[in-house]
């Protein structure tokens, strides 16, 4: 009995080590790097804290990535020095992500959230479907806001709607998508289908209180997030068409007169390559910015958040990321954009950093991988099976 007694003491001792030992944020396994910044010259206003991210959403899309800083590829050139707090270059086809700053730090949306809009309801809305304007959709917006200038009892088309949201950023072209795409439960069912779509795609640091991205409490996405969501609208020919638009014709009908939209906010005519792209700005936000140009033949994307107008601007700041990227190798990456038919994350490394997170807050002890305790079970067993070989043994040395 005294063996089996000292195997099990053993394997209690292998399978439970104190939190202080094993037990570490998710953070610890990347080396932080401060992101290159530049000071604007007017420091933005004061903003709340975003809530901080859990270990499993860090470790979506590689180890690379777990980082409030800086992540490139060994030997890369150096990133651009830029004011977003938050920015992401990804290869669009192949999905991989060429490099990062906090690419999975919650930050606030502003306009690019429209982008979302358009991933889930796109899909829902045939584009000839004529539909009415009601007061409701227009009563909630900041006459500063931008518009695309919809009127009450106006009738118009979805595919002039998804226009007049690309093209002119129209806060009131949200609030009627989002009202007519959400079904029996209006504009809050628009916003219910754009956090299932953003739970579907794996953006699970995004959550939309407004279709628009006007803000509200407790609205954030992360740059990664919008590379996710990026991906997923580019792939829809009828998006893509919309983004490249530069003037568009909405035709009178009765109660209203016709009028021109004119895309008057991305690289399109100042960016060679570029696809098109979605800016936003509020004052919580700063300027956001997602974007996609192509060049030999790689398509890449740019996400940032957090931006100042000076000394470059989101537009300024993007051509400089990607041109950063164009510089990558193509086989350049530290991570890559999980995709929605993949689990929820990148398991078991995060599950078990996870687990250890949560016993390094809690004080309890933390489990190792199961290999170890797999393999201190055998030992056991070894332990276990040479009990009776050695009373055989001791019995035979008494026979003779």
């Amino acid at each position: 009995m005294t063996i089996i007694r000292a195997a099990a003491v053993v394997l209690s001792a292998v399978l439970t080590v104190p939190a202080t030992v094993s037990a570490s944020p998710a953070r610890a396994a990347t080396p932080y790097l401060p992101c290159p910044t530049v000071t604007p010259p007017v420091a933005p206003p004061a903003a709340p804290s975003p809530p901080p991210v859990g270990p499993a959403d860090l470790a979506v899309g590689g180890e690379s990535l777990a980082t409030a800083g800086l992540s490139v590829p060994a030997g890369a050139p150096a990133a651009p020095a830029v004011t977003a707090t938050s920015w992401l270059v990804a290869d669009l086809d192949s999905g991989a992500v060429l490099g990062g700053c906090g690419p999975h730090e919650h930050r606030t949306p502003a306009s690019v959230q429209k982008m979302l809009l358009a991933a889930a309801l796109m899909p829902r809305l045939d584009p000839n479907r004529v539909v009415e304007v009601t007061r409701a959709d227009l009563q909630d917006l900041d006459p500063a806001s931008s518009v695309m200038g919809l009127v009450p009892g106006g009738r118009y088309s979805i595919e002039s709607l998804w226009l007049g949201l690309l093209l002119k950023s129209g806060n009131d072209a949200a609030n009627v998508l989002a009202r007519v795409g959400g079904g029996a439960d209006g504009r809050q069912g628009g916003v219910q289908a754009m956090n299932d779509e953003a739970h579907r795609l794996g953006a699970h640091q995004t959550h939309a209180v407004t279709p628009s991205g006007l803000d509200g409490p407790g609205q954030y996405t992360s740059a990664y997030d919008l590379a996710l969501i990026a991906r997923a609208t580019y792939a829809r020919a009828d998006f893509r068409r919309y983004v490249a638009t530069r003037v568009a014709e909405v035709p009178a009908a009765p109660g209203r007169a016709g009028f021109s939209l004119t895309h008057d906010n991305t690289l399109l005519d100042h960016y060679p390559g570029t696809v098109g792209g979605k800016t936003g700005f509020t004052d919580l936000a700063r300027q956001t910015y997602v974007g996609v140009a192509e060049r030999n033949g790689r398509r890449l994307a740019v996400t940032l958040l957090g931006a100042e107008t000076a000394p470059l601007g989101s537009l300024g700041e993007a051509a400089a990321l990607l041109n950063w990227g164009f510089a990558l190798s193509p086989g350049a990456s530290v991570g890559r954009l999980v995709t929605p038919d993949e689990k929820k994350y990148d398991r078991p490394v995060a599950q078990v950093r996870a687990e250890q997170h949560g016993a390094a807050r809690t004080g309890r002890s933390t489990p190792w991988p199961i290999v170890l305790g797999v393999g201190a079970a055998g030992a056991l067993a070894v332990l276990l099976l040479a009990v009776p070989r050695r009373r055989r043994a001791a019995r035979a040395a008494t026979r003779r």
